[in-house]
């Protein structure tokens, strides 16, 4: 059978090919073929994620018959509900939905309880992962380091910049001679005025 299948990573460092190697092993074993992949690398806190939602509007439409994910978390972690509602719509839609890491049948009679444990685990995983982050945040600060992605500007770099800029230069062209962005120039710049101002 011809089969959808929907991977997703946290960050941008991160790989998709690990979740794509298992289910293209499991579906193979299945006798499915995975015509159609939808990926992207964004984190489960992302309300909107762009391709889970041409993936559940494909699956409305009735353009899939049976979905392949690497585990059920890489849908939702948004708790049972939002679990739930995903793992319905496709059922509604007449479209299968296969966890290749869980190891479960969802069409099982115990499907819907263990489904539900998955998907209240992923919620405390994400929500501790939050508390972790907060915490390391708050440590940081209170040792007076610097929290986020280190600087791409030295302090010289952007009140040189800042003095072309105030001098006519646009923010582009200033930010292609330095080599970053335009809205990294334009964070950096605001910065500064901050901090003078």
């Amino acid at each position: 059978m011809k089969a959808a299948a929907y991977v997703r990573v946290s960050s941008r460092q991160q790989s998709l090919e690990a979740q794509k190697s298992a289910i293209l092993k499991a579906a193979s074993a299945r006798g499915d073929e995975i015509t159609d992949w939808y990926g992207e690398k964004a984190s489960a806190y992302v309300g909107e994620r762009a391709e889970l939602a041409a993936l559940r509007a494909a699956v409305r439409r009735g353009d899939h018959r049976k979905v392949y994910v690497f585990r059920i978390d890489r849908l939702s972690r948004a708790g049972v509900l939002g679990t739930f509602t995903i793992a319905n719509e496709f059922k509604v839609a007449g479209c299968a939905l296969v966890t290749v890491a869980d190891a479960f049948e969802l069409e099982s009679p115990a499907g819907p309880i263990i489904l539900a444990v998955l998907a209240t685990c992923a919620q405390m995983e994400r929500e501790a992962m939050a508390d972790r982050i907060n915490a390391a945040r708050e440590r940081a600060r209170a040792q007076g380091l610097d929290w986020g992605r280190p600087r791409v500007l030295l302090d010289d770099t952007i009140r040189i910049a800042a003095k072309r800029v105030a001098g006519g230069e646009s923010v582009r062209k200033a930010a292609a001679e330095l080599g970053v962005s335009n809205s990294t120039l334009h964070r950096a710049l605001k910065r500064v005025s901050k901090a003078t101002g």
